[in-house]
């Protein structure tokens, strides 16, 4: 055995760092910002820039700290209620609707307000409304207290939607009547256990009216397939979201059990226990439509210092959804330009 005591004298062998180990990282599309979290961003955005600082924003504008925290560097002030928001202030209602009787406060407070809610979620609501003007009874697949559901149920008098959140909660449903009921769904949910339950529905209520296609958005879904296309090839899947965001946790859900041994949520790069990640071959990165795109870069910064790292993205299809502005503020636009 040579034992090299002389740095200076040692073989450039002796002097190479160790090897890092290979790993293959398997990168879902798509991911990240949909096109509602696009918008609702730019409204903030905008809205800082026409009318100044601060801009008060009910509730996160998306369930992503990161994001809140650049807005709120900006000139962004995030509250919980309206009377939190002083007079004559500009206020800002999040990505995931409000219930009515908030834009009702606003009025009320002469409050100037733009709703960022997005437009697949005011389209659940807009459906609420016609079921119930049409005097059937609703059924809303959704999560309590996730703010989509509190505002979906808020566009309606008290009693008019009961809540389901499971199958076992859809086979116990007693209807008033079950010739008149409607169905609607969160559009943040796991498309396949959604399925279910709409299929249990359908088989004990078959007049009820459903939507051609679950309300479940088409970013919901589209992550959710890249998902499925790479948990079966990873030994574990990183998911980069915020825990009170639904579709990000439905995301490692949905690897789960669609074969990955472990997948985990993250919000940045230094929440991963890299003691328990170990040393595996392939992992998985994907990320949640609150998610921005450098977070997934800086996720994979953090293997390539510790890895070989090798790059394999998995795209099951091109989005190209774009949501226009609120007139007050695509009208300003607008003028700017010309």
């Amino acid at each position: 055995m040579t034992i090299v005591t002389d740095i200076e004298n040692a073989p450039p062998s002796a002097l190479k760092p160790p090897s890092k180990p290979p790993l293959e990282i398997y990168l879902a599309a798509p991911r990240g910002f949909c096109a509602g979290v696009n918008r609702a961003i730019e409204i903030v955005e905008r809205a800082l820039k026409q009318y100044g600082a601060p801009v008060y924003v009910r509730h996160e504008i998306v369930h992503n700290r990161f994001v809140v925290e650049q807005l709120e560097a900006k000139g962004a002030v995030f509250v919980d209620e309206l009377d939190e928001v002083p007079a004559d202030a500009v206020v800002i209602f999040s990505a995931h609707g409000v219930p009515k009787s908030v834009p009702a406060d606003a009025k009320a407070r002469k409050l100037f307000y733009l709703d960022a809610t997005c437009p697949l979620v005011s389209k659940v609501h807009v459906e609420a409304e016609r079921h119930h003007d049409e005097g059937r009874e609703l059924v809303l697949i959704g999560h309590a207290g996730h703010p989509e559901v509190v505002g979906t149920m808020g566009q309606l008098p008290a009693g008019a939607i009961t809540l389901v959140e499971t199958i076992e909660e859809a086979g116990r449903f007693q209807p008033r009547d079950e010739d008149r009921l409607a169905l609607i769904t969160q559009t943040t949910l796991s498309v396949d256990e959604t399925a279910d339950i709409v299929a249990l529905l359908k088989q004990r209520f078959p007049l009820i009216a459903c939507p051609h296609k679950e309300d479940i958005c088409y970013a919901t879904t589209n992550r959710q397939h890249a998902v499925k296309e790479i948990a079966s090839k990873v030994e574990q899947l990183v998911v980069i979201g915020a825990p009170n965001s639904s579709n990000s946790v439905r995301l490692v859900e949905v690897a789960e059990r669609s074969g990955c041994g472990h997948a985990f949520l993250v919000q940045r790069a230094d929440e991963i226990d890299w003691g328990k990640l170990g040393r595996p071959a392939r992992v998985g990165v994907t990320a949640g439509a609150s998610a921005p795109e450098v977070l997934v870069e800086e996720i994979i910064a953090a293997f390539r210092a510790r890895f070989s790292v090798t790059i394999n993205e998995v795209s099951v299809g091109r989005e190209s959804v774009h949501f226009k502005l609120p007139r007050a503020l695509a009208d300003s636009s607008a003028a700017a330009r010309s």
